[in-house]
């Protein structure tokens, strides 16, 4: 009876195919480094981004009532998911957006977004989709004002 023996050629083909799959994913989405490492916080050109940031504070054109901007919000996530990429996505960034900063970055992580600017305004999926996100659904605007 022959022994079977273990080439040892396999294991460098597996961890170069690997190397290789992983590499050309990471090219076609421009999303991360080749080798696959999502470590990194810094983000540098088209890097991802891992930790999740508080909106820089900004001021709408016109002075929004909270009814005006709530209006507005659900207007967005109605139209939002026609636009393309996927429901679950929109959901996902929906939540993520109502959210506080760690439950925020724990749907994001979970739901496998590729978060291209910390305030969530630009985002992918894990199929390349972009989904941008207005300033108005991720944060209030300096400018309210009270009444109708």
């Amino acid at each position: 009876m022959r022994k079977k023996v273990d080439s040892p050629i396999w294991p460098f083909f597996y961890i170069t195919h690997c190397c290789l799959h992983q590499s050309l994913i990471h090219s076609l989405l421009e999303t991360s480094s080749p080798m696959g490492c999502n470590g990194s916080t810094a983000a540098k050109g088209n890097e991802p981004i891992k930790k999740i940031m508080k909106p820089k504070p900004w001021k709408h054109s016109e002075p929004l009532t909270e009814e005006q901007l709530e209006r507005m919000r659900d207007e967005f996530w109605d139209t939002a998911p026609h636009y393309g990429g996927r429901k679950e996505i929109w959901d996902a960034l929906r939540a993520a957006s109502e959210a506080d900063l760690s439950l925020a970055q724990t749907i994001v992580d979970s739901a496998g977004i590729i978060v291209q600017k910390a305030d969530l305004t630009i985002c992918y999926d894990e199929r390349g989709a972009k989904y941008e996100l207005p300033k108005y659904v991720m944060s209030k605007p300096t400018n309210m004002v009270r009444g109708s």
